[in-house]
């Protein structure tokens, strides 16, 4: 993303995972760390996708660390896609490896990638729990997310080609879940990115 983006390799359940971690400009007092989680692996999805790496640019904006990871069978992270099932213990692992003691884990996703973060987030129990979720254009037709608490932050595209806004709606209502709709922007937000970045940061605040 940058010339101060740190790039590693963690251990994972079927290997290598592939993260980069972004600082905010206070490098030693960031206000938490937020992990997030990128676009679905068999289209092309990866921790640089300009939706997450946007995602990154607000979070930064906002004073946290930013930890992107590439699921398995991506970039240098080894295994093969599972379809969320592995995905979600992948992304359990990073949690578990960046947590700050003391201060907020934060959970974010674009399309694939929010979808992992539901599964994974409900598997954190007790204090192990994050402070909030943020889901942009979460995938919710082929498979259904996990519920998620009431000050998620979820954002779709009005005219999202690739994961209809009635999918979104019809996972939320059950929830009484808020929803808030970019008008006539599609799922990669293209030309929209600015708008996004700066959405993101009025609704986390």
């Amino acid at each position: 993303m940058n010339a101060q983006t740190e790039r590693a390799r963690i251990a994972g359940p079927v290997g290598t995972i592939e993260i980069a971690i972004d600082h905010p400009a206070d490098r030693e007092a960031p206000v938490g760390v937020v992990v997030l989680s990128h676009p679905h692996p068999l289209f092309g999805g990866t921790m640089d996708n300009k939706v997450v790496q946007t995602m990154v640019r607000a979070f930064l904006q906002m004073g946290w660390r930013t930890v992107r990871h590439n699921f398995r069978g991506v970039g240098a992270s080894e295994g093969t896609h599972d379809e969320g099932r592995g995905e979600s213990e992948d992304l359990l692992a990073v949690i578990a490896a960046h947590r700050l003691p003391g201060r907020p884990l934060a959970l974010g996703g674009f399309s694939f990638g929010a979808y992992v973060t539901t599964l994974a987030a409900a598997r954190l129990e007790g204090d192990a729990r994050a402070s909030r979720l943020l889901l942009v254009g979460p995938s919710t037709q082929r498979a259904l997310p996990a519920d998620v608490p009431p000050d998620t932050v979820v954002i779709h595209g009005e005219a999202d080609d690739v994961v209809p806004l009635s999918a979104t709606m019809d996972w939320a209502r059950p929830q009484q879940l808020p929803v808030i709709v970019m008008p006539g922007t599609g799922h990669f937000f293209h030309g929209q990115l600015t708008q996004l970045r700066d959405l993101i940061v009025r609704s986390w605040r």
